[in-house]
Parts: C-alpha cells; structure tokens; sequence
C-alpha cells in the first residue's frame, strides 16, 4: 500500500473516531435523568423572577400582528381591485369604440 493511501486511511480512521465520539456524548446526554418533578402547586408570584413570563406584552403583540396583517391584506386586495376595474373599464371603452366603427 502507497503512504499516500495510509495516510488518507488514517485521516478516515480520525474522522470516524471523532464522529462516533460526538455520537456517543450526544447518546450519554440523551439518556440523563430529567430534573424530579414538582410534587406541588406553586403560585406565579412565588417563581423565580427566571421563570415568570409576562402575559400582556405578548398578547398585545400577537393583536398588533393580527391587525397590521389584516390591514395590509385588506389594502393589497383594495389595489388589486382598483386594478381590475381599470382593466374592465378599458375593455369597456374599446369595445364600445369597436361597435361604434362597425
């Protein structure tokens, strides 16, 4: 065997361990143990301040979306309307022109 074949043989070898070593941790890690869980209720106000997620900025925002959404669908459907019956009122006139000169 060539030294250049050995060599890209042992590059392959390197590859493979290291690919099968990142396997094995991200096997190691997916097996771990869940933290126990809560045997109790406990009240927003007592969560970690980590923990807590406010409500209302998100709700505002998910309104806001919605609304500026719809207006925007709103006016894209407006302007295309326009341009139909600009289109339409074209058509109109040059077919009124076509009978006037047959």
């Amino acid at each position: 065997m060539t030294e250049k074949r050995q060599r890209v043989r042992a590059w392959v070898g390197i590859a493979l361990i290291v690919l099968l070593a990142g396997q094995a941790a991200a096997m190691a890690a997916a097996f771990q143990q869940p933290p126990p869980a809560q045997q109790e209720f406990v009240p927003v106000s007592e969560l970690p301040q980590a923990e807590q997620l406010p409500a209302a900025p998100l709700v505002i925002a998910a309104y806001a979306f919605v609304w500026v959404a719809l207006l925007a669908y709103l006016w894209s459907v407006r302007r295309r309307l326009d341009k139909v019956e600009r289109e339409l009122a074209d058509v109109a006139r040059k077919m009124s022109a076509a009978e006037r000169r047959s």
